[in-house]
């Protein structure tokens, strides 16, 4: 390729090009070399919701430069993009526009490719995957159907956030303040018949193999809590007016029941209307349920802080162990679906009812005090509860033992008189994936005249959307369909359609298994295909999915590897999860996430069509660590200018200085024949940062990398000034090498420099350098000396110095005998190539 070689630096022309290049050729297609080890890089998906902005462009510009600097290392790469194309957003355009929510959808789908291509960005399109197409979500149907069958899926009646504007149900994060997010009216429980998905079956399988996960030790910890398993004893407590019925508990703490005081019921308790039908307290219990709804159940459930609200029923249980009336309270920190929805209240020694009784004035007994101290007097609980193992008083024949002593002892007794059992219980809850929406895929059931439920048989799927629905805002739009509701059961009679469509959650549950056979008709996914690929080598998203998303793709996982579908128990070996980009919000006044919504954005657009594609992809990941948040600036400088622009100078400047650096010289296509004699300090700093950014790339450590390629640049330009006019090995190489290593980070600069330079091949297509660590090491090294914790020397040395050496240099430097005073030290450690410290 024969290029004039413009004077400057001119990113809106070489992109375009490079781009078209790339896409001509299918550079970027997955290979099918099996010969070269495979490398899964996956990206999590995103909503295809509009314009992508620089917060998305560091997301993806992470996983582009693993893929590249894994491409070039030799291995196989699956680097996969699709969309996770259906949801309620489609739907509101619908209802507000009148526009299709597939034509919304695959318009904007349209929209955010051309902006991935416009960056540069190396997926294989091919392999795309959308997932509210049929070809996709038939798949989705049978897989339903499939763990239909093996019992774990299940219909069954549960409360929901409602809408009786809208007449449909919101998940929590469509609640704003109470009322609902499209039409804002006031939000009500309401118990609707839901399908779920039974992922409390395979608690313990979810909770052990995080062991063997190279995960964030913050996720895999929020997993943990998430699924909760608890050992302990579940019994119940008769009613007082009618011991036929009880309210069940479950305790991990039996040693502490003879100090319950009251009993908390959930607001929405199956056995609430029971206790105040026709009662004073009838009306204020149902006030108070719809009170409560307002407020998320994840809110009510972890978090310890929320004012601890409640009102009396009315009504009494009996504890089984004492005999004694237990007032029966509804509060805000119950939650129906986790364990029984009911909690045993010993405020002495459980900070969450002791911050209930004390707001409420309820009593508060002491039955565990440590182990040096038996009185129980009221300043034992004044200031809190007292929750620590300790021993019991007050409990009857069990006092005077230690709590882990009672625990066994009580257990065993109340299972002996078959009061209750020793059991284990698990925070997960089942996953409920209905939705009351049109935009979803449609659940592959229908209910037949005699009341029973069919599956729809996989030779009748996909079961599509219709198209002769109505947008209204009000009401599941399915139900408009006539010819979506009326069908016939397997005998020929009629019958209705389920109109629920699934949660789309479902459909990110198994995407990254479609991407290994996009193509695959008689499937869900080629059994060959995803033995080579699965599992997923690197997976890459928000810490926000880490307690949804990432649960209940583990858990679809696990169920296709014990049906033999999946070759892995685990769907992702390692994950990182990239921090956010945030910028001021002129909307809210505060620092938010960037989103649209909150006006605080930089338009990818504007940033490429400024700086292009390459500056913008270095900008966001030079802002600093990737795994950490990122405040981008925001406002006006002195001339009035957006200090948005302002991230983005810094690596424009450095790409331009690469493009002065890299044609200063005639490049020595020959230099490995001459690089013998070639200039030593410069080989050195070459090596030195081949190894430094390959060894940051490993560890996303992608800031460090660039900055190390910035440095490396200013030694280039440095050397320039002493080496002679003309070609130079030593430079060749080393400009070589800063394009290779640049490519994972601005391929466009770089595939056009090395094209310049007379290469006929992309970097993508080219090896990683490989670094000398011979080379690469220093012949001296500057050591500083600390002296009880302040540097008062340094001292040169080389590098292969034993301790002995560098002790006899330091102690012989003036400043070291000045401060030493003639004194041997106390302590004398050495770091081997960092620093010497000295105790005096």
């Amino acid at each position: 390729m024969t290029e004039t070689k413009p004077d400057r630096y001119q990113p809106a022309d070489i992109e375009s090009k490079w781009q078209t290049r790339w896409r001509e050729e299918n550079l970027f297609r997955t290979g099918n070399d099996a010969s070269k080890p495979k490398f899964y890089y996956l990206d999590m998906f995103p909503y295809p919701s509009g314009d992508l902005h620089v917060g998305h462009v560091r997301n993806y510009s992470i996983g582009d430069a693993v893929a590249r600097y894994r491409v070039m290392q030799g291995y196989a790469v699956l680097h996969p993009m699709g969309f996770d194309a259906f949801g309620l957003p489609a739907e509101n355009a619908a209802i507000k526009t009148g526009a299709r929510p597939d034509e919304w959808t695959f318009a904007r789908m349209d929209a955010m490719r051309q902006q991935f291509d416009r960056l540069g960005i190396s997926f294989d399109w091919s392999r795309e995957v959308r997932t509210c197409t049929p070809d996709y979500y038939k798949w989705t149907q049978w897989l339903f159907l499939q763990f239909y069958k093996r019992g774990l899926v299940e219909r069954r009646t549960a409360n929901v956030n409602w809408c009786p504007d809208c007449q449909t149900v919101l998940a929590n994060e469509q609640v704003k303040d109470g009322e609902c997010e499209r039409c804002g009216t006031v939000v009500e429980q309401k118990a609707l018949t839901q399908w779920f998905f039974k992922t409390t079956a395979y608690a313990q399988r979810l909770l052990d193999d995080l062991d063997e996960l190279e995960w964030p030790e913050r996720v895999k910890t929020m997993q943990r809590y998430w699924i909760g398993r608890s050992e302990g004893v579940s019994f119940r407590f008769p009613l007082k007016n009618d011991p036929s019925k009880s309210i069940e508990v479950f305790t991990t703490r039996v040693d502490t029941v003879f100090g319950v005081t009251y009993m908390v019921l959930a607001p929405d308790h199956e056995l609430v209307a029971d206790l105040v039908r026709g009662t004073e307290f009838e009306t204020p219990a149902e006030e108070f349920k719809n009170h409560v709804a307002l407020q998320k159940d994840e809110q009510r459930d972890h978090d310890a802080d929320i004012p601890k609200e409640g009102i009396f029923t009315g009504a009494f249980c009996t504890n089984p162990m004492t005999g004694e009336d237990v007032p029966i309270w509804l509060g805000n920190y119950v939650v129906s679906d986790y364990g029984s929805g009911a909690v045993m209240a010993v405020p002495a020694h459980d900070q969450r009812d002791w911050e209930f009784a004390k707001a409420h004035n309820l009593p508060i007994k002491v039955v565990v005090v440590p182990a040096d101290r038996t009185d129980a007097n009221d300043e034992l609980v004044a200031e809190s509860a007292v929750v620590e193992y300790g021993i019991l008083i007050n409990s009857g024949d069990f006092s005077g033992r230690s709590s882990a002593e009672a625990k066994t002892q009580i257990g065993e007794y109340m299972e002996a008189k078959g009061i209750g059992q020793r059991t284990v219980n698990f925070r997960l809850r089942d996953w409920c994936l209905s939705r009351q929406r049109f935009w979803g895929c449609p659940i592959p059931v229908i209910y037949c005249e005699d009341g029973s439920i069919e599956a729809v048989p996989e030779d009748q799927l996909p079961v599509t959307l219709p198209s002769d629905v109505q947008f209204t805002g009000s009401g599941n739009p399915l139900l408009t369909s006539e010819s979506f509701l009326n069908t016939t059961d397997s005998k020929g009679r009629p019958a209705r359609r389920e109109t629920d469509t699934m949660d789309t959650f479902v459909d990110s549950s198994w995407y990254f298994l479609r991407y290994c056979s996009p193509d695959a008709e008689d499937v869900p996914f080629r059994q060959d295909d995803v033995k080579r690929w699965m599992n997923v080598d690197q997976y890459v998203g928000g810490i926000e999915h880490a307690t949804m998303h990432l649960i209940y793709a583990r858990f679809f996982n696990k169920v296709l590897f014990d049906m033999g579908l999946a070759p892995t128990s685990e769907p992702f070996a390692r994950l990182f999860t990239q921090g956010m980009v945030t910028m001021h919000s002129e909307t809210e006044g505060k620092v938010l996430k960037m989103s649209k919504s909150k006006g605080n954005v930089v338009p990818l657009d504007h940033a490429v069509a400024r700086f292009g594609a390459d500056a913008t992809r270095m900008a966001t990941l030079y802002l600093g660590p990737a795994e950490l948040d990122a405040e981008w600036a925001s406002g006006k400088d002195e001339n009035g200018n957006d200090k948005a622009d302002t991230v983005f100078i810094g690596p424009y400047r450095f790409l331009e200085k690469v493009w002065r650096l890299a044609l200063a010289r005639p490049f020595m296509a020959n230099w490995r024949e001459e690089i013998k004699d070639g200039d030593i300090a410069l080989r050195r700093k070459t090596h030195q940062t081949i190894l430094k950014v390959g060894a940051d790339i490993e560890r996303f450590s992608l800031n460090t990398a660039i900055a190390g390629l910035m440095e490396f640049s200013n030694t280039l330009q440095d050397g320039l000034k002493t080496l002679p006019e003309g070609p130079n090995a030593a430079y060749s190489e080393a400009i070589e090498s800063l394009l290779l290593l640049l490519a994972p980070f601005a391929p466009h600069l770089s595939d056009e420099l090395l094209s310049q330079l007379g290469f006929n091949q992309s970097a993508y297509q080219m090896s990683w350098p490989l670094g000398d660590q011979e080379l690469a090491k220093e012949d001296e090294v500057v050591l500083p000396v600390q002296i009880n914790g302040k540097v008062r020397a340094r001292v040169t040395m080389a590098a292969d110095s034993n301790e002995e050496a560098i002790k006899e240099a330091v102690m012989a430097h003036s400043e070291v005998q000045a401060q030493l005073g003639g004194k041997e030290p106390k302590r004398f450690i050495v770091v081997p190539g960092r620093l010497v410290n000295i105790v005096a």
